[in-house]
């Protein structure tokens, strides 16, 4: 028997069984024992009955890790941020837009879009994204689609920033405009649900199918979603067509001033 084994049986620590592949940590710690029972004069010195010091470094290694995998659910970093995002006022959710890398869209664009308005707005439109004007100038439907959209304002006696808020699903203009893709959508999405509960509107315009499936969290064609009183979290919401799409296909804005109409009746309780 060597010096090793004794002092491993001396310690009720032997026989030993151990997996493949972990005779290196067994030797490690056999080392480490041998080390506290001789002082460099090769003197014995005193034992404590229990683990020695590399053991307990690996006995709590192990046990952090399980506790980790118990403590930190699949989802609940998510959680923390959402939930944090909901305790912000307006400055403090500003900033937080600014300085937002959550998702791959930051880098391709060359500012966030916050959104823009009367902060206690009873009139809420939401949009999809920045488009190249809005991602140069910072501010939402500020192109040709946003002067179309001040039109349609015009025609129910409404106006930019005077009891109107407008913003966008995603904060960050997708690369060539195209739709924003769904995990870009989900990162994004409390930043719009905390504008909506500082702003508390009265009636929520979603313009196009993204604003709308993603407020009302299911999938659908446009069409089967006009001309019906939705509901976001309590608050009545319209649908209709995004003035981009209109600027493509002209003979819809007759469909669109029937949205708008509608929504005017909505937001009076008599829809």
């Amino acid at each position: 028997m060597d010096r090793n084994e004794a002092v491993l049986r001396e310690l009720k620590l032997y026989p030993l069984w151990q997996r493949r592949g972990e005779s290196a940590l067994i030797e490690t710690a056999a080392e480490a024992v041998h080390s506290v029972s001789s002082d460099p004069s090769g003197k014995s010195s005193s034992l404590s009955i229990g683990p020695s010091k590399a053991e307990s470094q690996v006995a709590g290694d192990s046990v952090m890790r399980e506790e980790c995998a118990v403590d930190v659910p699949t989802g609940r970093a998510d959680q923390s941020r959402e939930q944090h995002i909901g305790e912000l006022d307006w400055p403090q959710l500003k900033a937080m837009v600014r300085d937002c890398t959550a998702c791959g869209l930051r880098a391709g664009c060359t500012q966030t879009v916050f959104g823009t308005g009367d902060e206690q707005a009873e009139w809420l439109f939401v949009g999809e994204g920045p488009g190249a004007d809005e991602d140069a100038q910072g501010e939402p439907f500020v192109g040709q689609a946003g002067k179309l959209l001040d039109n349609m304002l015009l025609a129910i006696k409404l106006r930019r920033g005077k009891d109107v808020y407008i913003a966008n699903i995603v904060k960050c203009r997708p690369p060539d405009n195209r739709t924003p893709e769904a995990d870009e959508i989900a990162t994004c999405l409390p930043y719009l649900q905390r504008q909506i509960e500082l702003t508390r509107p009265k009636l929520i315009v979603a313009l196009g199918k993204t604003a709308a499936t993603a407020l009302l969290g299911r999938e659908a064609l446009l069409g089967s979603l006009r001309g019906t009183l939705h509901e976001y979290r309590g608050i009545p919401l319209v649908v209709t067509y995004h003035p981009a799409y209109l600027l493509r296909s002209p003979m819809e804005k007759a469909k669109a001033w029937q949205d708008l109409c509608f929504a005017v009746r909505a937001r009076h309780g008599e829809a």
